[in-house]
C-alpha cells in the first residue's frame, strides 16, 4: 500500500497499485456488472462538454503493468467506434508517482506528448533509467525531445498543472478507483476484476458499445 500523497489528498484516502496484468488466455469471456466491471462510486465524465462516448485510462508511468498495457491501449484506440473519444489520465497515487504525473501534462504543454508516451514507459520499466524526481524527467525530455529543461520543470510545477492533478484526483476517487491500469467508460462504469489486457479491452469495448447503444 502506498504512502497518500501529501500535497493533495488532505482527507482522501486512495491507495494505489497495478492491477491488469498481461493475457494469459486470449479466449473469450462474457462480461459481468459486479464482476469485470461496475458502476463508478460518483458518476461523473472527465469532459461534460463533449458528448462523445469516453473511454478513459487511469494509469502512471511508475505503474509496470501500466507499461505493460502500453501497446494494448495503442490497439483499443485504433479499435474503438469512430465518434467516440479516448483520454488518459495519470493517477497522483503517492509521493512518487506525483512528478510522472506533473511530467505527462507538461509533456502536454510542450507538444512532446505523443511522441514521447510510450517511450518514458520503455525507459523507466525496461531500460531501468533513474527517472524518479521531475528534475531527472526534465533531463530525460531534453536528451530525447530537445526540451528546454527549465521550461518543462516550470511546466510541471505551474499551478495548471497542479489544479488539473488535483481535479484528475477527486475524478478518480470518484470513480471508485485504486489501482491501475484501470478504464472508466463515460463516467459511468469502470472496470474491476480483470484477467488479462485482451479481457481489459474486451470490457472497454462492451461497455463502448452499451453507451452507444443507450445514446440512441
Amino acid at each position: 500500500m502506498f504512502k497518500r500523497l501529501s500535497i493533495l489528498f488532505v482527507g482522501l484516502a486512495l491507495t494505489a497499485a497495478c492491477s491488469a496484468r498481461p493475457a494469459d488466455d486470449a479466449s473469450a469471456a462474457t462480461y459481468t456488472d459486479g464482476q469485470q466491471y461496475v458502476a463508478t462510486t460518483t458518476p461523473a465524465r472527465l469532459d461534460s462538454k463533449d458528448g462523445k462516448v469516453e473511454v478513459v485510462e487511469v494509469f502512471s508511468y511508475g505503474c509496470v503493468h501500466c507499461a505493460h498495457y502500453e501497446e494494448y491501449a495503442e490497439k483499443l484506440q485504433k479499435e474503438l467506434p469512430k465518434g467516440v473519444v479516448f483520454h488518459a489520465v495519470p493517477a497522483a497515487f503517492n509521493d512518487a508517482w506525483l512528478p510522472y504525473a506533473q511530467a505527462y501534462y507538461a509533456a502536454r504543454a510542450l507538444k512532446v506528448a505523443p511522441a514521447s508516451h510510450a517511450a518514458l514507459f520503455k525507459a523507466i520499466h525496461i531500460d531501468h533509467y533513474p527517472l524518479r524526481t521531475i528534475e531527472e524527467l526534465a533531463d530525460w525530455y531534453k536528451a530525447n525531445y530537445a526540451v528546454d529543461p527549465a521550461k518543462f520543470i516550470a511546466a510541471a510545477k505551474s499551478d495548471a498543472v497542479k489544479k488539473r492533478i488535483l481535479e484528475d484526483t477527486k475524478l478518480i476517487q470518484g470513480w471508485g478507483i485504486d489501482g491501475t491500469p484501470t478504464i472508466v467508460v463515460n463516467g459511468k462504469y469502470r472496470s474491476n476484476q480483470i484477467k488479462n489486457f485482451d479481457e481489459l479491452n474486451g470490457v472497454a469495448k462492451y461497455l463502448t458499445d452499451k453507451e452507444l447503444k443507450g445514446n440512441k
